[in-house]
């Protein structure tokens, strides 16, 4: 007998799922709030405006221990949360093909909203499109789904390296002067719906048909790598699967030091740049979820990690918060610094806001079972509305 489809219950969580989630949060934060507040990330010349020593030291620092780390992250987790759903609607005997697609419709719903209210750099209408080849993918065998993932990322990663590489003497980083100065004028100073309508012409510049390739072959293999640890197990029973576990937090920490910091000691030619961010990001997002599935194995590790499974339960929600408050503090309707906040003080910005965020998240779950935009997604998924409010206080 079929039982009715229901979001995973309080007790069936997996901490350091939830933790690796919340660490995404973070590190898509501390690439997104610079990207947000100039235009420098999409139209190139960071270095050229924000050119003092200490702002080129905190951009090292973002480009080699988070770009393209997190958002990685993020999209392994997604497959690994896709898969899982899967797998207990299989147990329940359900057709997990509606259920799994209203839940990628209503994600993508909330991506239109995001990319074109809000900020042109959103991810959820990414994961919401892309995230229908899942469907091709989820009764593939392990060692397929893997030999995939490698395939897609070497046909992008490979040949464009290659390239670049023989072209190396003709590459300059592209600063488009005309494009920045429209931003700034249009963020910084213009009424709503000229933010908006520059919103919009940042994402279609960003997302034009010739980088869609670029954007599928660098989000669907982290969301195959997700596919294939939860179809491991590894993340449900770690103790079982910790001598394997620790081979490749080994080897994804040595690719991470090798692609990720290793260009810095030889210029940080800009050829390299793909490798970089898919490669090294590829092996620092697996790195840093294995990391805090091996920390929680500890009783200090597990609890230095675990408030973030707080903002990892609320990522929808936290997510969407971070650019809310973003858009407020840099756009002109509300303070109006769009353009004016030099690196460092992008950081200190995450410093501050992040652990507001942790313990708002731990203060709204005391009370209720999910984060507000997470029971609508859930409510809107299952068709049922979904209960909100705990009958008692959560222990934490």
């Amino acid at each position: 007998m079929k039982t009715s489809a229901s979001p995973l219950r309080e007790s069936e969580r997996l901490s350091w799922v939830d933790a690796a989630r919340g660490l995404a949060i973070l590190g898509i934060f501390m690439v997104n709030v610079p990207a947000f507040n100039a235009p420098y990330f999409l139209y190139g010349g960071a270095g050229e405006y924000w050119s003092s020593p200490l702002s080129h030291t905190v951009q090292a620092i973002v480009d080699i221990f988070f770009q393209a780390s997190f958002y990685t992250l993020f999209s392994f987790m997604f497959g690994f949360g896709m898969q899982m759903m899967k797998e207990r609607l299989d147990e329940k005997d359900i057709n997990y093909r509606p259920v799994i697609f209203r839940r990628l419709l209503i994600l993508t719903g909330f991506g239109l909203i995001h990319a074109f209210l809000i900020w042109h750099g959103d991810i959820l209408l990414s994961y919401g499109v892309l995230g229908m080849i899942l469907f091709a993918f989820f009764n593939v065998s392990k060692k397929w789904i893997l030999v995939w993932a490698y395939f897609m990322l070497a046909t992008l990663v490979l040949p464009l390296t290659f390239s670049l590489y023989m072209f190396r003497d003709q590459l300059q980083g592209m600063v488009n002067r005309p494009l920045i100065q429209e931003a700034i004028t249009n963020y910084g100073q213009g009424s709503l719906l000229d933010i908006w309508q520059q919103n919009a012409d940042d994402w279609y510049y960003a997302n034009q048909f010739a980088n869609l390739p670029f954007l599928a072959l660098s989000l669907i293999p982290m969301f195959l790598f997700g596919l294939y640890v939860c179809k491991k197990r590894w993340l449900h029973e770690p103790e079982k699967h910790l001598s394997s576990i620790k081979k490749v937090w080994l080897l994804t920490g040595l690719l991470f030091f090798v692609f990720k910091a290793g260009p810095y000691f030889f210029g940080n030619p800009e050829w390299f740049d793909l490798m970089q961010d898919n490669v090294g990001g590829t092996a620092s997002a697996i790195f840093y979820v294995l990391s805090i599935t091996l920390l929680f194995r500890t009783e200090r590790g597990s609890k230095i990690v675990h408030p973030l499974t707080w903002v990892g339960r609320m990522s929808l929600s936290n997510y969407i918060f971070q650019s809310l408050i973003s858009f407020i503090l840099f756009y002109s309707v509300g303070f109006g610094l769009y353009a004016q906040v030099p690196p460092i003080w992008s950081m200190i910005i995450v410093i501050i806001v992040f652990p507001l965020q942790v313990y708002a998240s731990k203060a709204w779950l005391t009370k209720y079972r999910y984060g507000p935009l997470e029971w609508v997604w859930r409510s809107l998924t299952y068709n049922t509305r979904q209960p909100l409010r705990r009958k008692q206080k959560a222990v934490s």
